[in-house]
């Protein structure tokens, strides 16, 4: 029998990223991780409460900064893969800046 992770979406690989949370990366138009490298968490946020008519929790937004740091970036520091250490209070995600939460 296939293990459990072997039916897992792509996108759940990503540290944070649930089935929904996928399926909200999805109607964004973003089906791979790949396809989040440079893309703008906070536009991604907006749109995803505007395509779905519902004020989407902010911790939404942390996610998305999670994933694109994720996606982004070829080595990964550990504190920046849990999805609070990208809240509100921290610097904004440069590309190419590991580090910058």
């Amino acid at each position: 029998m296939p293990s459990k992770s072997a039916h897992r979406d792509e996108l759940q690989r990503i540290p944070g990223v649930g089935p929904s949370l996928a399926a909200d990366l999805r109607l964004l138009g973003f089906p791979s991780i790949q396809s989040l490298r440079g893309a703008d968490p906070v536009a991604m946020y907006e749109r995803l409460s505007e395509m779905t008519g519902v004020h989407q929790d902010r911790c939404v937004l942390y996610v998305f900064r999670c994933a694109v740091y994720f996606a982004s970036e070829p080595e990964h520091d550990a504190d920046l893969l849990l999805w609070w250490s990208w809240k509100d209070d921290g610097a904004a995600y440069q590309p190419g800046r590991a580090g910058a939460c």
